[in-house]
Parts: C-alpha cells; sequence; structure tokens
C-alpha cells in the first residue's frame, strides 16, 4: 500500500511477506541497506507484533514529526519508526519486541522516502531478498495476534472493553496501541 504525507513531502509503503525464511538477520539488513536506494528508508517488523496497517503508519507521523521538531531519539527516521511503533524509548528493548528475528516467518515492511518511484524500487530490492510472498494480511489482526499485541504493549482487558464500547475488538485495540505511541512522545 502507496501513502503519500503530503504535509511532510513522503511516500510511504507499508506491506507485508508471509512465509519468510532467513537465517541470519544481520547478514539479511545488511543486504538490503547496501542495495537499497540511497534516499530511503527501510524498516522491519516482526508482523505478528503489528496492529494493522494503521499502526506503522501512525508510527511513520510520529517519526516524522519528531525529526521535524528536532526531538528525535535515533539518527535515522527508521529506527525512530521502530521506536514509535513499539512506544520504546530505548532501541534495543525496541528491536527485541518489534524487530525480525531467525524465526520470524512473517514481516511487515516499511519503506519512506520522497519519490514514488524510488519507493517502489526499494520495495523490489526487498522482496528479492525476502523470497517469499507479498501478503498484506499479516498485518491484520487474528485472534492469536490481539492477545500477543495486548500482552506485549500492556493493555488491559478493563482498557480493552471501555474502548471496545464505541468500537470494535479489532479497532480498539489498534487505537490503543497508537496511543501508547503517543504518549511516547509526550515522554521527551
Amino acid at each position: 500500500m502507496l501513502k503519500h504525507i503530503e504535509e511532510f513531502g513522503k511516500h510511504v509503503v507499508i506491506t507485508g511477506f508471509r512465509n519468510v525464511k532467513i537465517k541470519d538477520t544481520e547478514e539479511f539488513l545488511e543486504k538490503i541497506r547496501q542495495q537499497k536506494p540511497s534516499s530511503v528508508e527501510i524498516q522491519l517488523f516482526d508482523a505478528n507484533f503489528v496492529a494493522s496497517w494503521q499502526h506503522l503508519h501512525f508510527a511513520v507521523l510520529n517519526a516524522l514529526t519528531a525529526f521535524k521538531n528536532k526531538e528525535n531519539i535515533s539518527k535515522s527516521l527508521a529506527m525512530e519508526t521502530m521506536l514509535y511503533a513499539s512506544a520504546q524509548r530505548q532501541i534495543r528493548k525496541a528491536t527485541e519486541i518489534l524487530g525480525i528475528k531467525p524465526d520470524t516467518a512473517n514481516i511487515a515492511v516499511l519503506i519512506i522516502g520522497e519519490k514514488p518511484e524510488t519507493v517502489k524500487s526499494a520495495l523490489s530490492t526487498v522482496s528479492i531478498h525476502v523470497n517469499a510472498q507479498q501478503d498484506d494480511s499479516v498485518l491484520a489482526l487474528s485472534t492469536k495476534k490481539m492477545r500477543i499485541i495486548q500482552k506485549t504493549f500492556g493493555i488491559s482487558d478493563l482498557e480493552l472493553k471501555t474502548v471496545m464500547k464505541k468500537d470494535g475488538l479489532e479497532k480498539a485495540l489498534t487505537d490503543l496501541v497508537i496511543e501508547r505511541m503517543a504518549l511516547l512522545a509526550t515522554q521527551r
């Protein structure tokens, strides 16, 4: 899914891949870093901890805002997005929660750039190295995935039930994860 964030002059791709087999995550990430266009930022997430494409979209918006306001924690937009998506201030904790690992089977891919064609080119590079089926359904929420995300982000049943009164379970969980990210911005 390609989105234009007009206010920041950026184009963003958020997509997923199913049945990924990565033996050495460091080697895999290094290959992508070396072959990606220099004008784009790429971040990969374990899709089991991503509460829909909106989760990553809001993480990007928060990261772009942090850089614009010179309140960023990290030096790269991709890592700042990881920090927001995980609702953590420490890079190590953020990557432990949302980063890809050797046993990660489904990944979420986030690519940020100024030109849509460059972003699409970077997606092609990622696709070649991932060597798996592109499938945005890995971003969707299943019952099992919702329990994992609820636990990971420390969302209580009471919080979920309170927010669910106006919306369904999936939207309530996504909204609460986005709220956790927003709270991160206030802690700076």
